[in-house]
């Protein structure tokens, strides 16, 4: 469903539906797809397009709930002297996300936090306290940065650090959003094998204690879960599992680096990728813009780094409603991880650079933790190393740490994901919520997909003492995220 879904989208359903949706020209949308399903020369993948686009306006309905009213009253709690031409010079920028769907201004749910995090003369009249960012402490630069790049260099190892984590993650159905005796269908998040980066991985337990894992080879990996639906009662699927995770450093030498070899195995991650990742005009330029004569691959990928991590982060619309998530994320303004990093995919296959996807959940010792992409690119003579655009660039005198996030990664982080919008082993029959990534799961019945506004999620983790180590006090954090109709969660 979501491979086709990536191919189909734009063209199966037809440009006109997209750019009509993307227009907010919903009353138009609707008349188009209701053509499309109507007509009987009508191909399958050009009625499931069109039956998509029809499902990503609902979508875009519920993170776009805030009407004008509704935005006054967000505003005046937070900028008590916001005037209307604020408002306009705000919408103009992007600092304040809008959509004009069917004539009627509609605002993202979360573009009173957005404005406060990407208008610092905003943040500045706000009476109360700008919202965080949502990052955590390695963020910035820590210890924690030079002790790994220490035991890297004294080890001759690039993978360093190793820490055992024990994972638990749940998903709970709402009571009655499916009919009783229903069969309900999971998937949740669960990582691959990675040499030196995840080893170790076991389940330990299940709730169903049936489950299906799916293979190692599988870019998206899912345990997968059954249970039949209750009269009243809420419906939950869990999982536990440990693994050992490393930090990654590699010393770079700009001067070492050379173009990558044209190979079957690099193939892929060069080029175009629709709908997330095309060559537009727009890029073309952006890229000339800021690589300018540069021929270096390293040095390339350090402009484009460093021109996308200047990208105010954001929390996020639901991905399945952008079209074109690369092309988004150049032109909003702001951005959240995953669309930073697919921009800089974006940028850096245009410059001959491979670059592939990962993604999963990070976490620390303290009270922190949030889904979060990233990715890695390909530098001849050392291979695949990670970046992550969204930690950027350090404020470091030293180029070494400055540069952390771009050929290294810290180690308080699992991945679930290599690769983005891929399919389920075993297959999902209908729609995803999350057509991109896979780090909260997915729930279906015969009925349809469920929605992230009917069910609930929560993640936990546990420092665990090193194998033949001495019983030491561990650290758990439990953490639950929660989605409800109308309220974006911030990420």
């Amino acid at each position: 469903m979501t491979a086709w879904l990536c191919a189909a989208q734009a063209v199966a359903a037809g440009a006109d539906i997209v750019a009509l949706v993307d227009a907010g020209q919903f009353r138009r949308a609707e008349r188009e797809i209701a053509a499309t399903l109507a007509s009987t020369s009508a191909k399958p993948d050009e009625r499931r397009a069109a039956q998509f686009e029809r499902e990503r306006m609902r979508r875009i309905r519920l993170d776009f709930a805030l009407s004008r009213a509704d935005l006054d009253a967000k505003l005046k709690a937070a900028i008590p002297d916001a005037s209307a031409d604020d408002v306009a010079r705000w919408e103009k920028s992007g600092a304040l996300e809008r959509l004009t769907i069917d004539g009627e201004p509609r605002y993202f749910n979360s573009a009173v936090a957005n404005l406060l995090r990407i208008d610092q003369a905003a943040a500045a009249r706000n009476r109360g306290k700008p919202p965080s960012a949502g990052d955590g402490p390695l963020y910035r630069l820590a210890p924690y940065h030079e002790e790994v790049r220490k035991l890297a260099l004294a080890s001759g190892r690039a993978n360093v650090a190793p820490r055992r984590v024990k994972i638990g993650y749940s998903l709970t159905v709402n009571a009655d959003a499916v009919p009783a005796g229903e069969t309900v269908r999971a998937w949740l998040p669960f990582p691959r094998p990675q040499a030196g980066r995840q080893e170790a991985i076991r389940l330990v337990a299940s709730e169903p204690a049936r489950h299906e894992i799916a293979p190692e080879s599988t870019p998206q990996r899912t345990v997968y879960l059954e249970k039949t639906a209750q009269a009243g009662k809420p419906t939950q699927f869990s999982i536990d599992y440990e693994l050992v995770v490393y930090a990654t450093y590699n010393a770079i030498d700009a001067d070492k680096v050379t173009a990558a070899p044209s190979t079957p195995e690099l193939a892929p991650h060069l080029g175009e990728r629709p709908p997330h990742i095309v060559f537009t005009d727009a890029m073309r330029a952006y890229s000339r813009k800021i690589v300018g004569d540069e021929k270096n691959p390293y040095r390339i990928a350090q402009k484009l780094f460093a021109a996308v991590d200047a990208t105010p982060w954001a929390s996020a619309r639901e991905y399945s409603t952008i079209s074109n998530i690369g092309d988004y994320a150049l032109h909003a303004g702001h951005a959240d991880c995953g669309q930073q990093t697919l921009l800089l995919m974006t940028l850096l296959r245009l410059n001959g650079i491979p670059a592939r996807w990962q993604s999963g959940w990070e976490f620390d010792d303290r009270a922190f933790d949030t889904m979060h992409d990233w990715g890695w690119l390909y530098l001849a003579p050392y291979g695949w190393v990670p970046m992550d655009v969204t930690h950027g660039r350090l404020d470091s005198a030293d180029p070494a740490l400055a540069w952390f996030y771009l050929g290294s990664l810290d180690g308080w982080r699992v991945a679930f994901n290599d690769d983005y919008g891929r399919d389920f082993v075993p297959p999902k029959q209908h729609f995803r919520s999350e057509t991109v990534d896979l780090q909260r799961g997915e729930v279906e019945w015969k009925g349809g997909n469920l929605y992230f506004d009917q069910w609930d999620y929560r993640f936990t983790w546990q420092i665990l003492p090193a194998d033949g180590a001495p019983p030491q006090a561990s650290t758990e954090h439990v953490f639950a995220r929660h989605y409800h109709a109308g309220v974006t969660p911030v990420l």
